[in-house]
């Protein structure tokens, strides 16, 4: 059986470039392949102390948690979760939504009148707003709460909050950023680096970074500074797909976009493997899961099908490290002095574990980074963070 899979190193080199050129495109313009989010928050790095509600809430999950900053180590002092999914919202309107919320909130035993700010993970697409907030652009992951939809996505929430009965304190300040901005915002603890990144490899998978507001054109900003841009890198179309990508494709519910998280993310990779294999029989709900478990514990299993789980498993990092290298390729041409990048990786494809309890995943991602990246740039990859999303939200409300 033929590797329809396998990338060489100049179509992984050509996947950067055109990634690269497409994140420049829409830096100067809305409405390209890559959005290029700007969101108007600028972290900063130097937080000694302050505790803070921060929330979580990604399509699954709903999490409140309380993070305190005590000499500028944060600390998650309580944290509790209920159930959100697009099943408990069927029906839901937004009143319906933040009441679900509100409770969680009240059962925190530590939130006190000192905790006024909130930092909000809301991992669906929205617009930064100039004040921390963000407008609902619309749902995914299978939410659909009509009357939020072109709306702010934090104030209404606190003041909802502010009126809610047992709240035991008054809010006045709410800040929203996405999963990947939660995740770059955590891994600026780490010192000694020239600029960061954020990249989550899970179910989905999207990319941001710290940009010069001078280099996002279409802001047309002569500030100085930098501010962190949401990529939405998972709608990259990038040269070098097979045939059984676009029959993945054409049978999805958002034909035409997506295709780089279709290629790559733990959400596809399943579809992947069962459209190569159609005439098999396979489990209908086989997914990224089922296949790192077929490449883990491959005795019994059929050979070609072993092989073709780690070839579609390998060239999902492969594509990732191109990816990386592209939005490299960027922030060395917006500054040449950039030479120490900073990443902050989560997501349960990007830190999976192989038979040998090994992340090979993150090592074959760095392995490929030392072919592709420009001369004398590096990417460090720092270490599994534990509730990057909490402990960035607590950054962003805090900044």
């Amino acid at each position: 059986m033929e590797n329809i899979f396998d990338l060489t190193t100049q179509q992984l080199r050509e996947i950067a470039n055109s990634l690269q050129a497409k994140i420049e495109e829409g830096l100067k313009k809305d409405g390209m392949e890559i959005s290029d989010i700007p969101t108007h928050i600028t972290p900063k790095k130097d937080i000694n102390d302050g505790k803070v509600l921060t929330l979580d809430w990604g399509g699954t999950n709903f999490r409140a948690a309380i993070v305190e900053f005590k000499g500028g180590k944060p600390f998650i002092i309580e944290s509790k979760k209920k159930p959100l999914s697009a099943k408990e919202t069927a029906g839901f309107k937004q009143v319906d939504l933040f009441n679900e919320m509100a409770s969680l909130i009240c059962s925190l035993e530590t939130l006190d009148e000192t905790v006024t700010q909130i930092g909000y993970c809301f991992s669906y697409p929205a617009a930064s707003r100039l004040n921390g907030d963000a407008i609902l652009l619309r749902w995914n992951k299978r939410i659909d709460i009509p009357d939020m939809i072109e709306k702010p996505v934090g104030e209404p929430l606190m003041l909802h909050l502010n009126n809610y009965k047992n709240i035991r304190t008054t809010f006045n300040n709410i800040k929203v950023i996405n999963d990947t901005v939660a995740c770059l915002f955590a891994g600026l603890s780490e010192t000694g680096f020239d600029t960061y990144m954020g990249l989550i490899v899970g179910t989905g998978t999207n990319m941001a970074s710290l940009m010069p507001l001078d280099k996002i054109e279409k802001l047309n900003s002569k500030d100085e500074g930098v501010i962190p841009v949401n990529l939405e890198s998972g709608n990259f179309n990038p040269p070098h797909l097979t045939v059984v990508d676009y029959l993945v494709d054409a049978m999805s519910n958002n034909k035409g976009r997506q295709l780089f998280e279709k290629a790559i993310s733990g959400g596809y990779v399943g579809e992947i493997f069962k459209t190569l294999f159609f005439n098999r029989k396979i489990q209908y709900d086989f997914d990224g899961a089922d296949l790192a478990e077929l490449i883990n514990k491959p005795d019994g299993q059929p050979e070609d099908q072993v092989n073709a789980g780690q070839w579609i498993y390998d060239r999902s990092a492969k594509l990732v490290a191109a990816s990386l290298t592209g939005l490299a390729q960027v922030l060395v041409a917006q500054n040449p002095e950039i030479k120490r990048i900073c990443l902050a990786a989560d997501g349960s494809v990007f830190w999976g574990k192989d038979k040998h309890n090994e992340t090979y995943y993150k090592d074959l991602v760095a392995k490929e980074l030392e072919v592709l990246l420009p001369a004398g740039v590096t990417i460090t990859i720092i270490d599994e963070m534990q509730d990057p999303n909490l402990v960035g939200s607590a950054i962003s409300a805090l900044s």
